[in-house]
């Protein structure tokens, strides 16, 4: 994982561990998303770029506020997960191949 446990946990100001296993899937499926943004693996980076880890970051945060899936953010474009991965975008699309 290219973001940690405590890391995401630091960045969500998370104390406990109760929620670990959510929040370890949170991180998996940032970056993935990540890697289908920039269309490439981030295994790939020698070392991942802080911008890489804060689009990441930012990722893990909004599914961790609207994990519980409420009316509001499914029906409203500015709370969804497709504004989230836009936002990511515009942060990762200086490192975006052009294809895979």
């Amino acid at each position: 994982m290219v973001v940690t446990l405590e890391e995401a946990k630091l960045y969500l100001r998370v104390d406990g561990n109760e929620e670990d296993t959510l929040i370890t899937s949170f991180i998996l499926t940032a970056e993935e998303i990540c890697e289908d943004i920039l269309r490439f693996p981030l295994a790939e980076f020698e070392e991942v770029p802080k911008i890489v880890k804060q689009a990441i970051l930012y990722c893990i945060a909004n599914m961790y506020e609207k994990r519980e899936g409420t009316y509001y953010y499914l029906k409203n474009e500015s709370g969804s997960i497709t504004e989230t991965i836009n936002v990511m975008k515009l942060i990762l699309g200086s490192l975006r191949k052009e294809s895979w």
